[in-house]
């Protein structure tokens, strides 16, 4: 199958190369190739420039983000949260339009303003905010600016390493969930999350339970500040 993964991060990286190793033709999108090639510093989370990723994968296509969403027969969104909506309706609609897209996103709000009175502060900084949160969800703004696509939320609840090799903790045995309106998207992501080694699949219905899924992302942070390593969640039914 032909996937477009959208954004050049860490995370799109695991998937990327998973996907690869899979088998699959993989398409990376980005605002601008030639930029993105030409970076040499590692990014905020320090993660290292992408042409050295690309140097070590280089059956992976590089393409603008409108190059990447048409060839795909399958998008995965993996822009920030901050810019995602805006990127996805920057494109031509009939690139996006039938597909599934699947949105790993956490909707983080970066170098806002310090309240003293409600502070966390991490080892890299101040804990962003989720916006937007509560009343509505990052995956429910997307299905709504892009209504002829299949939006279906999964892989947020974990780091993406771990999404993409579940089999690094418990031999697997930990819960992955998927919220959507569209039973074809929650299809093609079980059949991703199936390649990579998920057992536990469990579908918390209609996309408004992306809020839940995306408001986890600060419970999931707190709980690997407090162990200090990544780890995997099950749900003991």
């Amino acid at each position: 199958m032909k996937i477009a993964i959208l954004g050049t991060g860490a995370g799109a990286r695991q998937h990327a190369a998973r996907l690869s190793a899979l088998g699959h033709q993989v398409i990376v999108g980005t605002r601008s190739p030639d930029a993105t090639l030409a970076r040499t510093e590692p990014d905020m989370m320090g993660t290292e420039p992408f042409a050295a990723f690309h140097a070590v994968h280089p059956e992976l296509t590089l393409v603008t983000f409108a190059e990447a969403a048409d060839a795909g027969e399958l998008i995965i969104n993996g822009i920030d949260g901050t810019n995602a909506v805006a990127a996805l309706t920057a494109l031509p609609a009939a690139s996006l339009a039938g597909k599934v897209l699947i949105d790993y996103a956490v909707p983080y709000i970066y170098q806002q303003p310090v309240d003293p009175q409600h502070s966390w502060p991490t080892p890299w900084g101040e804990m962003p905010r989720l916006d937007p949160v509560d009343t509505d969800s990052l995956a429910e703004q997307i299905q709504r600016a892009l209504p002829d696509t299949m939006v279906v939320k999964t892989f947020v609840t974990q780091e993406q390493e771990t999404v993409v090799n579940p089999g690094e903790f418990g031999g697997g045995d930990h819960t992955m969930f998927l919220a959507g309106d569209h039973e074809d998207a929650k299809t093609a992501a079980r059949e991703i999350l199936t390649a990579y080694g998920w057992n536990d699949i469990a579908d918390l219905g209609a996309l408004a339970a992306a809020r839940g899924l995306e408001m986890y992302a600060h419970f999931h942070t707190a709980l690997g500040l407090a162990l200090g390593s990544r780890f995997g969640v099950k749900i003991v039914r």
